[in-house]
């Protein structure tokens, strides 16, 4: 298939799913579910302990670090989640003293991740998580490009079957009446487990009582439509490395005319496959015929270059051979002359 063809057809279908299906797969706006759980972290609670980290690493049966986790020096570098880290605590500054903050999924109550993916591998489940089923992943990594926290990670190393990773919120603990990991291993408070609707409450009544500790402000209840991850914080937001430009409005409002026509996008995805393997089998043809000629015209020169040097060789050879012959027939006239000069000489003694 050359690749105009291919274009064309494309060009072709998407227009015509354009003016005959576009409407079709609009988003829906989710309201999210009222009796969700959520995590309340209170950044001035925290001291950098990460014991979150280690109880993460082991509920979800992670690879253990290079460094273990009471080494604290990771502390002085900016992190940011892994496909094996799907929490870190980071330290920042503020007026000469440290402040930290822990970084995992948010879990929207919206989340950008579910509406930019159009297989369906993502779902906001009724605990409040937003739950990833590696078996839908078709690899596009949508989910990465669209999640406003830069969250999701992949498997790059896994060239087989990788997987996008993140934080679960111990959805199968909380399924089973636990506490997530990381909010049971912290010992100073920082992480509270609840009802969301509780979690905000709680936040509220902690900043009324103590304005002076606390920004006025509870980051989750409303940015991107609100999430099931709540901060409060006793710094500035931005101080904590937090985008504070996000506004209200849930990620899938701002995408429902690009995403619109994605499902018909799906149809189209076996068709692009294959017009993508022809295009990249035809280039690779070409670049195959491209380097033979390549490698025949260099031979070619080679050999012209060499036959050019050997005649050049043998015409020098020649006339080296020819001034040898003349310089020894010279030599040989000369002695006959002296020798016939020297027996005249002598004929003319005796007499």
């Amino acid at each position: 298939m050359k690749r105009r063809t291919f274009i064309g057809i494309l060009a072709g279908a998407g227009a015509s799913l354009a003016t005959g299906t576009a409407g079709a797969a609009g988003n829906h706006h989710f309201t999210g579910y009222p009796d969700s759980y959520g995590v309340l972290f209170d950044s001035t609670k925290c001291i950098g302990c990460r014991k979150c980290e280690a109880a993460c690493n082991a509920v979800n049966e992670l690879p253990k670090p290079e460094l273990p986790f009471d080494d604290l020096s990771v502390l002085e570098k900016r992190r940011r989640t892994h496909h094996d880290t799907f929490t870190v605590v980071n330290k920042y500054e503020y007026n000469g003293k440290p402040v930290f903050r822990k970084i995992q999924c948010n879990h929207c109550q919206e989340p950008a991740c579910a509406s930019a993916c159009f297989v369906g591998a993502f779902k906001k489940e009724p605990t409040g998580a937003v739950s990833y089923d590696a078996s839908r992943c078709v690899g596009c990594r949508y989910c990465m490009i669209a999640c406003p926290f830069e969250i999701p990670t992949y498997e790059y190393h896994d060239p087989i079957t990788p997987r996008v990773r993140k934080c679960t919120m111990c959805q199968p603990r909380i399924l089973e009446g636990k506490l997530p990991g990381c909010v049971e291993a912290c010992p100073k408070g920082a992480l509270v487990f609840g009802h969301r609707d509780e979690l905000l409450q709680i936040a509220r009544e902690r900043i009324r009582k103590h304005p002076e500790l606390y920004v006025n402000h509870i980051y989750g209840e409303q940015e991107m439509g609100g999430t099931n991850w709540l901060y409060i914080s006793g710094v500035p937001f931005e101080i904590l490395g937090m985008r504070e430009d996000l506004g209200i409005t849930p990620a899938p409002q701002l995408t429902t005319g690009a995403l619109s026509v994605v499902p018909a996008v799906v149809g189209l995805w076996p068709m692009f496959l294959t017009g993508a393997y022809a295009i990249t089998k035809r280039k690779e043809k070409i670049a195959a015929e491209e380097r033979a000629h390549a490698v025949q015209k260099a031979v070619a020169e080679a050999e012209a270059e060499a036959a050019k040097k050997l005649a050049a060789a043998l015409e020098k050879a020649e006339r080296e051979k020819q001034a040898a012959i003349d310089r020894e027939v010279k030599k040989a006239l000369k002695e006959a002359e002296e020798a016939r000069k020297k027996a005249e000489a002598a004929s003319e003694g005796e007499e």
